[in-house]
């Protein structure tokens, strides 16, 4: 396997959020139950950025005196507001927001499962296979190459508490309880991992049963990550759990797992078949990748509602994301293009 010189940029343990508030954006520490801002630091690109040159030593050097209540935070109830727990806001055309699938059994399973009909033995169990049998290559060795989709750019991603969107075009919409691999790639065109973070990578699964060449498209809604990035935890075992509560109630719940001991393909050869294309590895992007889900409600036969809650958890990850689902009104007026 090539040396892309993809590696964890900062080298300490520690979990950031981004905040909006009064006098603008900001990123702030997790010191559970408060949040500490801050100072001179409107995202973690930012930061990140700063510590490629100086190394971890620039975070400590941004913390202010100032603490928030988390709890009234993370609830709605403060004047500040979570963002995604990554972004590029100055330019969000240059953060690609994709994902690997087919990398969890029972993701397999599900998608198998919405095609078995049309086919004896599915493209999406040989897919799962051949992660089974070529996923974790040796050290320095090139492994299978998984399946790998794009979700859109940063104008996609929604933050805690943020609706995540059924459009008026969509058959449907579902969570998709994922973690993320947050990534900027460095001047010399190196992918540097910032963190990991909670996801749901959200999709229209009534569309993709219809047909699997409709996976493309179905993937084209908007998701959501955070509320916290997540620095030098481990991605090997990760236990959490999935939720939909509708009007109050749980309406659906499942403990999910992930991590690479739970995956058909290793961390290190999802990453490199993502970044072995030079495109990808453009000087100051931004990447969001997810890492594939391990259950989802439409699996169950679960459809869900406007102003439904998905709630998503992952032990080591921080706090609970949560979204709920926003369907927007039908319109049958078709889009149409002019010429200049």
């Amino acid at each position: 396997m090539p040396d892309l010189g993809l590696r964890i940029t900062l080298r300490i343990e520690m979990r950031l959020v981004q905040l909006q508030g009064p006098g603008g954006r900001c990123v702030a520490v997790v010191e559970e139950p408060k949040l500490r801002l801050l100072e001179r630091c409107a995202s973690i690109y930012e930061l990140a950025s700063e510590c490629l040159t100086e190394g971890t030593g620039a975070i400590e050097k941004h913390k202010s005196t100032e603490l928030l209540d988390y709890d009234a935070v993370y609830t709605g109830r403060s004047e500040w507001r979570l963002l995604p727990s990554a972004d590029l806001p100055a330019e969000p055309a240059r953060c690609l927001v994709s994902g690997t699938g087919l990398t969890h059994k029972a993701s397999a399973k599900n998608r198998d499962a919405m095609h078995a009909a049309a086919q004896a033995v599915t493209d999406s169990t040989r897919m799962y296979q051949s992660g089974v049998e070529g996923g974790k290559p040796g050290r320095g060795e090139t492994g299978t190459a998984p399946e790998w989709f794009y979700k859109g750019c940063g104008t996609v991603l929604r933050g805690h508490n943020e609706p995540l969107i059924v459009p008026e075009f969509a058959d449907d919409g579902g969570e998709e309880p994922e973690v993320a691999g947050v990534y900027l790639i460095d001047p010399e065109g190196n992918p540097r991992r910032i963190g990991f973070t909670v996801g749901n990578e959200f999709s229209d699964h009534v569309l993709e049963r219809k047909n699997y060449l409709y996976l493309a498209a179905s993937k084209l809604r908007t998701c959501a990550i955070g509320p916290e990035l997540v620095i030098g935890e481990s991605f090997d075992m990760v236990r959490g759990g999935v939720s939909v509560q509708r009007a109050g109630r749980t309406l659906w719940s499942r403990a999910i797992q992930t991590g690479e001991s739970t995956m058909c393909h290793s961390l290190a050869n999802i990453e490199h078949h993502h970044f072995k294309f030079e495109f990808h590895r453009r000087p100051g992007d931004l990447h969001i990748h997810f890492f594939g889900a391990d259950a989802f409600s439409f699996g169950d036969g679960v459809h869900l509602e406007d102003g439904d809650v998905m709630e998503v958890r992952f032990d080591g990850f921080g706090r609970p994301l949560r979204n709920p689902l926003e369907r927007i009104p039908v319109s049958t007026k078709p889009v149409t293009v002019t010429s200049l």
